[in-house]
């Protein structure tokens, strides 16, 4: 028997068939108080290399990708809803083990060369074909670790295509009719409905694959609100896609931008600058300690000389730590791992070295929110002298033997990450008498040497793919510590224990069980000192008044289909 799921969305949609590009559109007309045209400009501190979902595993591209590609389902406003994408709506089965896709109708693919210049319609084909490609064992694949150990036959199917795709893809993965797909689980899992709305799974057609092969990264043809119209080193820019199959309670089609503008950026002072002048609309991550200064004085606000903006900010479902790679034999005895973990003052580091921004880690690796009870996992404590004692222990007294770490850290020079780095050094070296460096990298640098193990110890950060704390512990699994992979356990840890208790978590449909299970998990990762976890911190946006219906997540998602702009009144600035 199936349990049917309607889901429920302010998107009303309408068959779309092919509408004339040439149409202006600033001509457009909407009611509701929107307003079609504009372009949205933003920036980047990393440059982005690739646009295929596949390959989308950083918050950089995915807030690109995400405005090219439809994901299968998606996140509401909040980010905590499960609503319609291009499945309008899904069942599963008693036993929970089989999802059934009811694909929308009516959604049409951007016109590409790869399609003979025109759009066609998605169908159930397209969404097996890109579910096949993301268990796939390509090397253009980089999202595998999320559906492989899920669906049936998708582990095989990942070992039988390191070199080519294959006919038939994974056989837990059935087209059962035009517009109706089927999905087979291993296991029960009771977060899936929400894995489907990872933006890793955004739709795409197999002519693009065909016609493009691993350069399809440079050709993105989706279905989402915006089409590739620039990809250079000076950033990217997206047009309106006019056959959009959205549209907004009032009965508007979708997007109201005409385009999105993504420059990139050396540092935040410039991105404030850039904000100061009306350049871009919009600052992500604000150092608080520089806004007032670049935005000006409260003399300047009252004379109209400071750009008129909104400060939003959400709880980021996120964590920032400290890794430490187990492939180094240090880094292999419990003892040493623990010693550090009770050397760092996590309150001292946002106090003092971040000035304020951010909040301690005081518990587990999982944040708090609605969806996690943290205050249930009990955190390391600040203890210098059990610290040392654990050290000593280990065969380094007083540090002495320790080789000198390097911490390495991407980003811009004095960002939060970068000072979190040298205080964290800072606090080894009077704590422990242990030396480290720091050595300020770029993004796509850090990660190779995570990957390859060159990378000892390094700061980074990770934030939920989808609205569960299972998506944390999942980068801790034994399984995935084989791969080379700078994401998914790179830490290299493997514990029998924390493993039953992973797969169990996976199994287990009662929600209050499943969450004393994942508080275990939680407790087992502190416990075993597997990472440092550092700060959490809440998603701060600055955006100019004339953008309008702007709104955030704590996943940092970015939907830039329902804004507009609304220039405002003269004299209003």
């Amino acid at each position: 028997m199936f349990k049917q799921f309607i889901l429920i969305s302010i998107l009303a949609v309408g068959f779309v068939g092919c509408s004339d590009d040439s149409v202006n559109v600033e001509d457009l007309k909407a009611i509701g108080g929107a307003k079609y045209g504009g372009t949205f400009r933003f920036m980047s501190s990393e440059k982005i290399e690739t646009l295929i979902p596949l390959q989308a595993t950083t918050l950089y591209t995915q807030r690109i990708t995400s405005q090219i590609f439809d994901p299968i389902l998606r996140l509401d406003a909040s980010g905590s809803n499960v609503i319609p994408s291009i499945a309008e709506s899904f069942s599963v089965s008693s036993d929970g083990k089989s999802y059934t896709l009811n694909i929308r109708k009516g959604v049409y693919f951007h016109p590409d060369e790869c399609l003979d210049g025109e759009g066609r319609e998605l169908t159930a084909d397209d969404v097996k074909f890109t579910l096949d490609m993301s268990c796939s064992g390509l090397k253009i694949n980089e999202v595998s670790f999320m559906l492989n150990d899920r669906v049936v036959g998708a582990s095989a199917f990942n070992k039988a295509t390191k070199k080519q795709f294959k006919a038939g893809g994974v056989s837990g993965i059935k087209v059962l009719g035009r517009y109706k797909v089927q999905i087979d689980l291993n296991e029960a899992f009771a977060g899936f409905d929400k894995l489907l709305t990872y933006t890793g799974f955004g739709i795409f057609p197999k002519e693009a694959y065909d016609f493009y092969k691993d350069e399809v990264k440079k050709h993105p043809v989706g279905t989402g609100p915006f089409m590739l119209e620039e990809f250079s080193d000076k950033g990217i820019k997206l047009k309106r896609n006019p056959n959009y199959w959205a549209k907004d309670q009032f009965g508007n089609q979708l997007p109201f931008l005409a385009g999105i503008d993504l420059s990139y950026t050396k540092n935040k002072r410039s991105e404030l600058i850039a904000f100061r002048e009306r350049q871009i609309d919009l600052v992500l991550e604000i150092p608080t300690d520089e806004v007032d200064n670049i935005l000006g004085s409260l003399q300047e606000a009252q004379e109209g000389k400071t750009v008129k903006h909104k400060v939003d900010s959400k709880q980021s479902f996120s964590v920032t730590f400290l890794g430490m790679s187990q492939r180094n034999p240090i880094f292999k005895d419990v003892r040493v791992r623990q010693a550090l973990n009770h050397a760092i003052d996590r309150r001292s580091l946002v106090n003092h070295t971040l000035q304020g921004e951010g909040y301690p880690v005081l518990n587990g690796f999982i944040p708090n929110t609605e969806f996690f009870p943290a205050n249930r996992v009990k955190g390391p404590d600040y203890n210098v002298a059990k610290a040392n004692a654990l050290l000593a222990q280990a065969g380094f007294p007083n540090g002495q033997g320790f080789p000198v770490m390097v911490i390495y850290v991407s980003g811009n020079k004095d960002a939060a990450n970068h000072l979190l780095a040298k205080g964290i050094a800072k606090q080894l070296k009077e704590n422990l008498g242990i030396v480290a460096t720091v050595e300020l990298i770029n993004f796509e640098k850090r990660n190779d040497y995570v990957k390859s193990g060159k990378a000892n110890l390094w700061v980074s950060g990770w934030i939920a793919d989808y609205p569960d704390g299972e998506s944390f512990l999942s980068i801790f699994y034994g399984k995935y510590a084989n791969l080379d992979s700078e994401f998914m356990n790179p830490f290299k840890y493997k514990n029998a224990k924390f493993d039953d208790l992973y797969v169990r978590l996976n199994k287990e449909q009662n929600p209050e069980k499943r969450t004393d299970i994942m508080v275990e998990c939680d407790q087992k990762i502190v416990d075993d000192a597997v990472v440092i976890p550092l700060t959490n911190d809440d998603f701060i946006t600055m955006i100019n008044s004339r953008i309008r219906n702007f709104k955030t997540n704590s996943l940092e998602n970015l939907d830039f289909s329902n804004i507009f702009i609304k220039e405002p009144k003269k004299g209003s600035e």
